[in-house]
């Protein structure tokens, strides 16, 4: 359907995925918080309809049923870890910071004011998981050119809302706007970096790409359930909870749409 190459394709995707989302989010600052839970929601659609719509069935389709879902499962119970191990670090430094100063100094980090390692922390951390986005862009792309627009699209989604709140934590700790854009635009390079390694690493080992389809599931199911989700429960009221469901149906939609009209 299209005349991209797969290389030209995850190029031009990581950079939307990367930088385009980072602008995105920089606009949506100003907004009130109740657009940021709205994009939330429709975040949790359309990573829910990449996952469940795009990659389970093509990793299905290329690798055996037993072989993807035992990936998918170590996939959640490794980034349940990984997301622990983070937690963990983060006490760790909150406890450093009441031995070295007392209370106050325990306050002050908490509130973000902490010689900005929180901020470095928000830096390396999104560096690390915009590289994984861009491999994860680039195993689909070499996939199926569908597939590879519809995780593109699923990851621009969940990274804008992702993006507003590191911002919110970066001048929290200290950083000037312009410094918290600058710095949240170099680790959004990480996602082309990501996709090109991706590349490289699986243009001729087509063989592993449904172990790579099923991490993949697994890594944005977790954002979406783990993540996103909780957040929604802060708003319980049915009329908010009418609203949340609305959204996600539409985040939903779309990745339906792209997948219709693609595959034409």
């Amino acid at each position: 359907m299209t005349a991209l190459s797969p290389l030209y394709a995850i190029v031009i995707a990581c950079l939307a995925g990367g930088i385009l989302a980072i602008l995105a989010a920089a606009g949506t600052l100003a907004l009130h918080a109740r657009w940021i839970s709205k994009l939330v929601s429709f975040a949790v659609g359309a990573l829910l309809g990449a996952v469940f719509l795009e990659l389970l069935p093509h990793a299905l389709e290329h690798g055996s049923a037993e072989s993807v879902m035992l990936t998918v499962l170590a996939g959640l119970l490794l980034f349940f870890l990984l997301e622990k191990l983070v937690l963990w670090r983060h006490s760790h430094l909150e406890a450093e910071a009441l031995a070295e100063n007392g209370h106050a100094g325990a306050e002050r980090h908490a509130h973000g004011v902490d010689g900005g390692r929180s901020g470095l922390m928000i830096v390396i951390g999104n560096s690390v998981h915009n590289f994984c986005d861009g491999i994860v862009i680039a195993a689909a792309f070499l996939t199926d050119f569908a597939l590879g627009t519809a995780t593109a699209l699923a990851i621009v989604a969940h990274a804008i809302p992702q993006q507003v709140g590191d911002f919110a934590v970066l001048m929290h700790s200290g950083y000037s706007r312009r410094r918290a854009f600058a710095y949240n635009l170099a680790t959004g390079v990480a996602t082309l970096l990501g996709g090109l390694a991706g590349y490289a690493a699986l243009a001729s080992m087509q063989h592993v790409l449904p172990t790579v389809l099923a991490i993949a599931s697994a890594s944005l199911l977790y954002v979406a359930v783990a993540d996103l989700i909780p957040s929604l429960h802060r708003h319980p009221a049915p009329a908010a909870t009418a609203q949340q469901l609305l959204l996600i149906g539409i985040g939903i939609a779309l990745i339906a749409a792209v997948h219709l009209w693609l595959e034409r």
